[in-house]
């Protein structure tokens, strides 16, 4: 959609963040206040005090007459009184008048007003029927009052055409061109167009040869039409065309018609350049400008255009100007900021403007792939619930392509974003529905690709939710005294409505019933309010239904619309429907619309079509001209995009960031010397295009002009009669050579300019002849190149014609900086042309800073050459050069001062490099991508032009030259220096020394006698059957190449014995020896050639190196036979497991079902429990807990009827430790935390592990050092633990204690403390059981000799006999059934020697069966044992009774007082 200018009723809406309100005046009446009462007036009189009378008479007299003038007095007072209050009643009634006045004037102006609005009802009423009427009559067609008239003009001049017109309507006028019609907004640099009161007038700007044709106008409005036409002539004459500005195109912005009528003198003393921002970023473009006069109060207008619309203060751009200073300020960039910007400094004398473009890139994407922002976002259509929102794709130039976009709308004043569209739309316009009457909203789009969501626009203009016919249904009356009537047209309908017969409250249908806008995705359906409408509020539902299905479907159901106006989604693609619509108030729904034409969802603007042919031709060094063809249907186009490529790159990158609407754009940022091509594609609210055919590859050059002038001439010589003058040849020869050089001279005073030749000079050094002596002259020079005659230089000094006599020599000329880097430069003049009387000796060189006044001498001693560089320079000054020759007679005149060098070297600069080429020539090499066609590249030797071609040849192509060295020898070292003409100052030099020239002819005589590089020597490995293998790698070798091997002086051929191969890719010879012998001993050789490349390499193989080869050889021999049957691809080794298991391993190889395994040690075959599984591969043979009673000779085997292997390993020695350590390593990761175990003996320290072996390396330390086994201190340990006894502790022994087991990488710490209550407790517990034990061993006991059961018959005799001991002896007690045996003849006890001791039972009967029980004790105590007598008769069977078991002994406790 078409951007359109905001309506009237937008511009008046203001915007707040609250719903719109009527707002009802209040008219509040002030009540009058009571005024003060007026202050009374008290009358004073004073009397005054009598005498003393002499007589009675006198005094009563006085008496009298001071009683009546006090009576006087309160009658006057009384009268006061009443007068005052008379006073202020009049005044009360006086202003209840006045108020009873102004409300009987508001009564009847009230009245007065209603009776205008009656009669401004009427007038209106009767102007509309008069204005129809008039309309009528003054209705006519286009009369042309002016006509166009024809122009010559010269080129390179703006041509003006005027006519005028006259008509009702006002005719529309459209411009052709020979019969073509012409649009300024295609080529807005070339035509513009201006229409005011009636006079119509096109502006060619800058006219050249093409624009010569016939110009017509045509006027036409509903009436008809008119005609005229001119011719324009425009004619060539010879003057350089300079480049185009830095801008797209030079704009002819319209004139302001606000003029600042004071003369001012305007010029520009910086000027703003072309400019490249990001989004996001903040900007400033700046002017600075003098003006003259400056006046305080009185200034030029600044005025600010971006393509050609004008730029006021916003939220976006700020302006300013003053203090010699105009300004444009960007708070916040946006692609919308894109353009050419123009400052237009408009006074009285005219209008100086200065233009340059802005490009602004997208800034960096949220997710790495992302699109850019859309740009432009604007509204159009605005009603209560409904606008469009349409807005300009981005370029997705380095991005995959836009799949669509997203709405987001938000109300003015909060910051609550709302996404509009579930799913992305797919064209730049979207109908935004939904919206609440009276507020306001600004929108924002997102495009979205297949790698995510792009940043959001810039937010549209507030809009608001207004339906225009509100405003357009109310008229304003205004009367007199600034009063106004507001007239409503619900106010007349309800006036009409009331004077018609019964009732009518339901509205009548809409009207017009239309589809605006049809799109594929949806159709926006416009209608006409119905009327009369009434006051009642209206909404409006729309129904659809499919063509032929008969059935009507409800759209808005849920919400009504209450604009006339609505977006319907969910059409099916390709099938047509027609539509109706139903208003309502709350009084009813009203009959339905009559229905629309069938429509169709469809785009109607489609894709456009590729632009055609694209064209590029230079323009300055950084920038080029792209123009290009339009597309065959560009309607509804929102511009073009362009992309640049660097030849060869295949990367292409965007030129403009927002589409321009024109066929030709200026691509800056370019880099001076590369070639580039250019496509384009356009872009409409559907998408893009097809990208153009690429153009033509053009180079970054500035296009062909006239060269600049020449500057610093410069008197050289004078005989009397001619001048000899010599002069600087342009900076800039205008991208062509120059061919010479024209002279003017002209005498003292006179103004007239002679030429002084006729044919061009080649030299910048010429003689002017036929001069008048004593006469001073001034001269001016101009350059010439293929496109003309620059502009001339500024005349010289007045050079006076006299004779030069002086033995000092003359000025040297010509003085050019060179070599300009950061601290240093080098200077270059030509010889004086004027010797003096002697020969010229040398040079001194002076400089000095610009705006100081010393100069320095750079060089102490003169310099015999002509040059000089100068050192020690300040990074960042500015400076100014002379030189002064000398002879004998002393030094002479000074040179002309050169121009000012900023010292600072240039990005990007080059220097001269060395090389060797393909062939080995030596060269000196250097780049200049700055140079032109017209460049010169000049190579020198000491600053000397080279022209030796015997020694030297010069190669230059393009931006690349060479200087080849033909016959290098120590001649050639010296410095070399080159400069690039047509360039700014590019020069450099190189230092050719020896080092640098024995470098480089070392590598031209590698490459003039090539070898061929190789990768690797000739070397030897042995291969699986004990074959040797020699072989050589170059590092490449062609197919063309040959080769040879040579053993002993002897070449071998290819057979059975050398069999010998080549891959020429790989760059591999090798030679295979099938069999190797001890007769093979010698030296080996191969010989390569490839073309005239060569190269050799020998292997000795004599002496041990011989014997080791050999003996791998029969070895791997061996190996591959022994393979051939079952064998062991491992043989055996030996690995400890985390259980502290040592494991025997070995890994076998081509076995079969009948293949027999068997472990063996020390020649004895060992049983294992389960055969192993010789199908995986591997056999194990575990020792669980390995001692010194494990070690020996393990060997496996391997058999069956294909061969036999056998691998033996020596569990003993070096090995037996191997596994110890590792045993050490494994079990100590288990240790635990040290223990303490008390003993009668002391005190244990004990770490449990899952191993332990004496053998193992371990330590204990006590405080850190380390202990010994002894009789204080023992060591020791068991499967599981190992431990520290300490016998007999003593305080001594506290303190810290260590254990620690080494393994073979590591060891493994445990440590205690033992000290303070760990310490007492555990001595306290040692003493305990220290006490116990020498209890338990000194108590009384029975050592032996009781059964427990004993079987005896009657009247045998039974003797009980044991041996007890205890310490003292103890006291022995017998006992029968648990109680004192009596002792008699019967019984009978005995103890002899203290410790034996019996019972004898004489005569036994059964009485005497029964447990019987020896008590034996002494003070620490004692124990009873008890044996049980069976006694049995004769002749009875014999109890049974478990023999060779002794009675158990119950212990006794030790007596308290022990």
């Amino acid at each position: 959609m078409s951007s359109v200018a905001v309506p009237f009723y937008q511009r008046r809406h203001k915007h707040f963040d609250q719903s719109y309100r009527n707002i009802q005046t209040r008219y509040v009446l002030e009540e009058y206040a009571a005024r003060k009462a007026a202050s009374r007036q008290a009358a004073h009189y004073e009397s005054t005090g009598l005498g003393k009378t002499t007589c009675r008479l006198c005094a009563r007299r006085a008496r009298s007459l001071a009683h009546e003038a006090m009576q006087e007095s309160r009658k006057r007072t009384h009268e006061q009184k009443s007068h005052a209050s008379d006073e202020k009643r009049i005044k009360f009634a006086s202003e209840l008048s006045s108020l009873e006045r102004e409300i009987h004037m508001a009564r009847h102006h009230a009245r007065e007003q209603l009776d205008r609005l009656a009669i401004q009802r009427m007038v209106e009423e009767n102007m509309a029927l008069e204005r129809h009427v008039v309309e009528e009559k003054i209705s006519r067609a286009p009369e042309i009052l002016v006509r166009l008239r024809s122009h010559t003009v010269w080129e390179k001049m703006s041509v003006r055409l005027c006519f005028t017109v006259q008509g009702f309507p006002s005719p529309v006028v459209q411009w052709y061109k020979n019969e073509e019609l012409i649009t300024p907004a295609s080529d807005p640099a070339k035509y513009s167009v201006e229409n005011k009161y009636g006079v119509h007038v096109l502006h060619i700007n800058r006219a050249d040869f093409d624009d010569s044709a016939t110009y017509s106008a045509v006027a036409t409005n509903i009436h008809g039409q008119a005609s005229t036409n001119c011719a324009v002539v425009v004619r060539r004459f010879r003057e350089s065309e300079e480049p185009h500005p830095a801008g797209i195109m030079p704009f002819h912005l319209p004139l302001s018609y606000d003029v600042c009528f004071t003369h001012f003198d305007v010029q520009f003393l910086e000027k703003f350049g072309v400019t490249f921002a990001t989004e996001g970023e903040t900007l400033t473009l700046k002017c600075s400008v003098l003006v003259t006069p400056e006046l305080k109060r009185l200034r030029p207008r600044a005025e600010w255009y971006r393509d050609d619309v004008l730029i006021k203060d916003s939220k976006w751009t700020k302006l300013y100007f003053g203090e010699g200073q105009a300004a444009l300020s960007f708070t916040h960039l946006n692609k919308d900021d894109e353009g050419l910007y123009t400052l237009r400094m408009v006074t009285k004398g005219g209008v100086n403007e200065c233009s340059a473009f802005l490009f602004v890139r997208d800034a960096d994407a949220l997710i790495a792939g992302a699109p850019g922002a859309p740009m432009d976002v604007k509204c159009h259509d605005a009603n209560r619930d409904y606008v469009i929102v349409t807005w300009k794709p981005p370029n997705t130039t380095s991005q995959n392509p836009v799949i669509g976009y997203f709405v987001d709308k938000c109300e003015v004043g909060l910051e609550n974003w709302v996404q509009c569209n579930d799913a992305p739309v797919k064209i730049c316009k979207y109908p935004v529905t939904g919206l609440y009457e009276g507020r306001s909203y600004i929108f924002r789009v997102r495009a979205v690709n297949s790698a995510g969501i792009s940043r959001p626009s810039r937010v549209s203009e507030p809009v608001a939710a207004l339906d225009p016919v509100d405003l357009e249904r109310t008229q304003t009356v205004h009367v007199d005294e600034g009063r106004k009537i507001v007239i409503s047209k619900d106010d007349l309908e309800v006036a009409v409505l009331i004077t018609l017969p019964g009732d009518i409250q339901i509205p009548g249908p809409p009207t017009n019933v239309h589809a605006s806008e049809i799109s594929k995705t949806y159709v926006v359906l416009s209608w006409d309010p119905p009327v009369p409408r009434g006051r009642e509020p209206l909404t409006y539902f729309i129904e659809k239904s499919m063509v032929g299905s008969g059935s009507w479907q409800r759209v808005n159901a849920q919400v009504a619309v209450k604009s006339p106006r609505y977006a319907v989604f969910d059409l099916a693609e390709g099938k047509p429907y027609v539509f109706r619509v139903l208003s309502a108030n709350k009084h009813g729904i009203s009959d339905p619309s009559e229905i629309t034409e069938p429509i169709q969802p469809q785009d109607i603007v489609v894709v456009p079509s590729a632009p055609g042919r694209v064209v590029a031709t230079r323009n300055t060094k950084t920038s080029v001209v792209v123009q290009w063809d339009k597309p065959k249907h560009e309607e509804n186009l929102y511009g073009y995009y362009i992309d640049y490529s660097v030849v060869g790159s295949n990367q292409w990158e965007p030129a403009n960031h927002k589409p321009i609407n024109y066929n030709r754009f200026v691509v800056h940022g370019l880099e001076t010397g590369e070639q580039y091509i250019f496509r384009v594609k356009a872009v409409n609210a559907v998408g893009f295009s097809e990208n153009s055919q690429e153009s033509e590859a053009i180079k970054v050059q500035a296009a062909l002009t006239c060269p600049s002038y020449p500057h610093g001439i410069t008197l050289l010589n004078c005989d009397g009669h001619s001048m000899t003058l010599g002069w600087k040849a342009p900076k800039y020869s205008g991208g062509s050579p120059i061919l010479g050089y024209y002279i003017d001279k002209r005498e003292a005073n006179h103004k007239n300019w002679h030429e002084v030749n006729s044919s061009v000079i080649s030299r910048t050094i010429y003689t002017v002849e036929d001069l008048t002596e004593d006469a001073f002259y001034e001269f001016k020079i101009a350059a010439a190149n293929v496109v003309g005659i620059g502009h001339p230089s500024d005349p010289s000094e007045h050079f006076k014609c006299k004779a030069w006599t002086m033995p000092e020599p003359g000025p040297a000329y010509d003085l050019t900086v060179c070599e300009v880097r950061n601290t240093s430069l080098v200077l270059l003049w030509k010889a004086p042309v004027y010797e003096g009387k002697s020969p010229i000796t040398g040079y001194l060189v002076d400089y000095k800073e610009v705006d100081t006044e010393d100069w320095i001498t750079a060089n102490e001693k003169p310099t015999s050459h002509r040059y000089f560089k100068v050192t020690d320079l300040h990074q960042g000054h500015t400076y100014v050069f002379k030189v002064r020759a000398v002879n004998d007679a002393g030094v002479g005149k000074s040179s002309e001062i050169s121009e000012p060098v900023f010292v600072e070297a240039s990005p990007g600069t080059k220097e001269i490099f060395s090389g060797v080429d393909e062939e080995g020539n030596i060269y000196l090499g250097f780049e200049c991508k700055e140079a032109t066609d017209a460049s010169h590249f000049l190579w020198g030797k000491s600053y000397e032009e080279i022209e030796d071609s015997d020694k030297f040849k010069i190669e230059t192509k393009g931006d690349h030259s060479k200087l080849y060295f033909k016959h290098p020898d120590k001649s050639d070292l010296g410095t070399y220096c080159i400069s690039v003409s047509d360039t700014d100052g590019v020069s450099s030099s190189f230092v050719l020394d020896e080092e640098e020239l024995e470098r480089l002819m070392t590598l031209s005589n590698e490459i003039k006698n090539p070898t061929i590089p190789l990768k690797s020597e000739l070397a030897y490995e042995v291969l699986d059957k004990g074959e040797v293998r020699f072989w050589i790698q170059a590092e490449s070798l062609s197919p063309n190449s040959t080769y040879r091997f040579v053993i002993n002086d002897k070449e071998v051929e290819n057979g059975d014995r050398h069999k010998i191969s080549c891959d020429h890719s790989n760059g591999i010879i090798e030679m295979v020896m099938d069999k190797f012998t001890i007769d093979n001993e010698g030296t080996y050789t191969v010989q390569i050639q490839d073309g005239k490349a060569k190269n050799q390499s020998s292997l000795v193989l004599i002496g041990d190196a011989f014997k080791a080869i050999l003996a791998e050889s029969e070895l791997q021999r061996k190996e591959f036979l022994r393979k051939q049957g079952p064998h062991f691809s491992e043989f055996l080794y030996w690995e400890v497991t985390e259980e502290c298991e040592v494991l025997l391993a070995c890994k076998i190889a081509n076995t079969k079902k009948e293949t027999v395994f068997k472990w063996y040690r020390n020649g004895s075959g060992i049983d294992v429990d389960e055969a192993p599984d010789l199908q995986k591969g591997e056999c194990h043979l575990t020792i669980p807990k390995l001692s010194r009673k494990d070690e020996g000779v393990y060997k496996a085997t391997l058999s069956d009827d294909r061969g036999h292997d056998v691998s033996t390993l020596e569990l003993s020695g070096k090995v037996y430790n191997d596994i110890i350590l590792a045993l050490s390593r494994v079990s100590g990761k288990t240790a635990s935390p040290l223990k303490i175990l008390c003993t009668e003996e002391g005190i244990r320290l004990q770490c449990f592990l899952k191993y332990y072996n004496e053998e193992m390396k371990v330590t204990w330390s006590h405080r850190e050092s380390k202990i010994s086994s002894g009789e204080k201190m023992k060591i020791g340990g068991g499967e599981d633990v190992a431990w520290l006894q300490i016998t007999e502790p003593t305080e001594k022994d506290k303190g810290n204690y260590t254990f620690e087991i080494f393994s073979d990488k590591e060891s493994f710490k445990r440590t205690l403390d033992l000290s303070g209550q760990a310490f007492d407790d555990a001595l306290t517990e040692f003493q305990r059981l220290k006490a116990a034990a020498f209890a338990e061993k000194n108590r009384g006991k029975v050592i032996g000799g009781l059964p427990d059961v004993v079987t005896i018959m009657d009247g045998k005799t039974l003797n009980l006999t044991c041996t007890v001991f205890g310490n003292p002896d103890p006291e022995v007690v017998w006992f029968k059934n648990d109680k004192a045996l009596e002792l008699n003849e019967h019984y009978l006890v005995s103890l002899e020697q203290g410790k034996y001791a019996s019972l004898t039972i004489k005569g036994v009967t059964s009485e005497d069966s029964g447990k019987y029980s020896i008590y034996v004790k002494n003070k620490y105590g004692g124990e009873t044992v008890d044996v049980t007598v069976s006694v049995y008769r004769h002749g009875e069977k014999i109890p049974e009774v478990n023999q060779g078991q002794l009675a158990k002994p119950r212990l006794i406790p030790p007596s308290s007082s022990t």
